[in-house]
């Protein structure tokens, strides 16, 4: 008890505090400015790209991807900048850093995945693999690209859950959102059906739908019968669509032709439901 008095007594409590307010000062006037520079920036930031957008020639995907990025990079840097000058008013940070000899290697060691994540998410970019939008296929993840930034690449998948990826884990992408796409309508009608008769039905109403959707890029052209079994006779109609848009193309087109193939009475195959016999 004597030791611990002592102690006190030592203790200059006017420097402390002086000591003690000039730094929770010095804190609060850091964070202050962090968030200042921080909202400063990102204004600026969005700013040029709504002027790139305008003045350039660069599709509104690419605009996003690269102005995602560069507010991650902005945001790690001004975290670790200010991070640093927090902790300089408790410890010689400089110092630390300079004499930090095994620790560094052994820091090194456990960032090799962080390296790893930035090295691939540079070359993604470099390689243009991905872009905020995008609908891709990762393994086992399927959705649309929401953001993507040096360490990780954020996914939406179609039930609304987000994905965040670490880049050293993307080995293979698919990429379903580049060129036109293809859309594949298989019509089905009773296996008594004139199938001639309904190719040609089709046939005009393909005609129409690639008059009048501005979607449809090429065909749709019928392919004739693909399959026949004793319940029904299969038409193929194949052609290539706006990206992005090809599920709707045909959704409208199976719609169509079903309606039309009503209107000129063409049967369509019905499930069939064996009667159940007595005593079974």
């Amino acid at each position: 008890m004597d030791f611990i008095t002592r102690w006190f007594e030592r203790i200059d409590w006017d420097k402390f505090w002086l000591d003690s307010v000039s730094k929770i000062i010095s804190i609060v006037v850091l964070l202050v400015l962090y968030f200042i520079l921080g909202w400063i920036g990102r204004k600026l930031i969005r700013s040029f790209f709504r002027k790139y957008r305008s003045q350039q020639m660069v599709s509104e995907s690419r605009a996003k991807t690269l102005e995602g990025l560069i507010m991650n990079v902005f945001g790690y840097i001004m975290f670790f900048t200010f991070a640093m000058l927090i902790l300089q008013n408790f410890i010689n940070v400089t110092a630390i850093i300079a004499g930090a000899g095994v620790a560094s290697l052994a820091i090194a060691f456990g960032a090799q995945g962080l390296v790893s994540d930035v090295v691939t998410g540079f070359f993604i970019l470099l390689e243009r693999q991905l872009d905020v939008g995008d609908s891709i296929t990762l393994e086992q993840v399927n959705g649309n690209v929401e953001a993507l930034g040096l360490r990780t690449t954020q996914v939406r998948d179609f039930d609304g859950t987000l994905h965040f990826i670490p880049n050293r884990q993307i080995m293979i992408v698919s990429n379903h959102s580049r060129g036109n796409m293809r859309i594949l309508v298989d019509v089905q009608i009773a296996p008594t059906a004139d199938a001639q008769l309904a190719m040609d039905i089709i046939k005009r109403v393909c005609e129409q739908e690639k008059a009048t959707n501005k979607n449809i890029v090429d065909g749709p052209t019928v392919l004739g019968v693909q399959e026949v079994s004793a319940t029904n006779t299969m038409i193929r109609v194949m052609g290539k669509a706006v990206n992005g848009e090809q599920f709707e193309v045909q959704r409208n087109l199976l719609k169509d032709i079903r309606e039309e193939l009503v209107r000129h009475q063409i049967e369509l195959p019905l499930s069939y439901l064996a009667p159940l016999e007595p005593g079974k």
